[in-house]
């Protein structure tokens, strides 16, 4: 039996799988880190959180770099542009709005609102090209995506801090949406690791920057008790370090439609653990706004997920 190689149906079905479980372990991943931001914010604050959160992520990413022998020196402008404008908007200002969100927003609801940016992003996109514009099917999708989420929001006048934490966590989804735009890597020269291992630091420099200039966000680090240390530490590595190293892999066997759709598998698995681990009971009108922002994207992109769909069917049952 030495050198025999199954055939390629085997080994695609088997992939695929492997893929799916990644996946869903991913999507697992990042629903975690709702809630595990949700119990740190108790104790750090949401600026310092971040920052922390992403100096270990970065050179925990640089250590694996390093040692699978990857180039790590950026290359000009081509590396440089993604890195800085990446580090700056999906990393830092991203998540110093969406943790300052999250003091007030139940961890179910911010991953929720975030599934926004899969419908903000090709409808951006096309904005940002004047020569690419959206089809009414297209418009009646972004449409659709905002009502679902004036569903979730549904401001209260009685209740401002919540309503502040809502406009925090849709401004880190537009903040994201401008770097996903903006972000050009085709002329990058490093690889996807060791870009994403630059673009966390970038990210977690201006953190530290933003949590020693802004006030309110300093916190006495011998002070934080040993469970809130451990949360600190899992977003780090398993949502951060550990997940970000599972996005790449997926995204470059994938494709960013698939990746894109992880935005709608995350937030029942921040349901799921924020009640498990804390109590968090899901609102009706959550589980509405979530069904229109996704047929919000269903309308966008309805093309395209019918060709992906058949294509993953195709591998998985061939």
């Amino acid at each position: 039996m030495d050198g025999y190689k199954p055939p390629d149906c085997v080994r695609i079905r088997v992939t695929a799988r492997r893929d799916a479980a990644l996946y869903l372990g991913l999507a697992a991943a990042w629903g975690t880190a709702f809630v595990a931001t949700d119990a740190a914010l108790d104790v750090v604050p949401p600026v310092s959180l971040a920052a922390v959160r992403f100096d270990v992520a970065a050179l925990a990413l640089f250590a694996v770099a390093a040692l699978l022998g990857h180039s790590l020196r950026p290359r000009g402008r081509g590396d440089w542009a993604p890195i800085l404008l990446g580090g700056v908007c999906n990393i830092g200002l991203h998540h110093a709005l969406l943790f300052a969100g999250q003091r007030t927003v139940p961890p179910a609801v911010a991953a929720t609102l975030l599934g926004l940016v899969p419908v903000l992003t090709p409808a951006a996109a096309r904005v940002a090209r004047a020569d690419d514009r959206l089809a009414p099917r297209g418009v009646a999708g972004v449409l659709v995506g905002f009502a679902g989420v004036a569903l979730i929001a549904h401001p209260d006048p009685s209740n401002l801090a919540a309503s502040v934490g809502v406009g925090l966590v849709l401004a880190s989804a537009a903040v994201w949406t401008v770097g996903a735009v903006l972000v050009d890597e085709d002329d990058a020269a490093l690889g996807g690791l060791a870009l994403q291992a630059w673009t966390l630091l970038v990210g977690a420099l201006a953190l530290d920057a933003a949590a020693l200039l802004l006030p309110g966000q300093s916190f006495d680090a011998a002070a934080v008790p040993l469970p809130t240390v451990g949360w600190v530490l899992y977003l780090a590595l398993v949502p951060g370090a550990l997940g970000f190293l599972v996005y790449f892999r997926l995204l470059d066997r994938l494709g960013p439609v698939e990746m894109g759709l992880i935005e709608y598998v995350i937030p029942p698995f921040a349901a799921l653990f924020g009640w498990l681990l804390l109590g968090e009971t899901i609102e009706t009108a959550t589980v509405g706004g979530f069904v229109a922002v996704l047929a919000g994207f269903c309308l966008l992109k309805g093309d395209v997920l019918r060709r992906r769909l058949r294509a993953w069917a195709d591998a998985v049952l061939a």
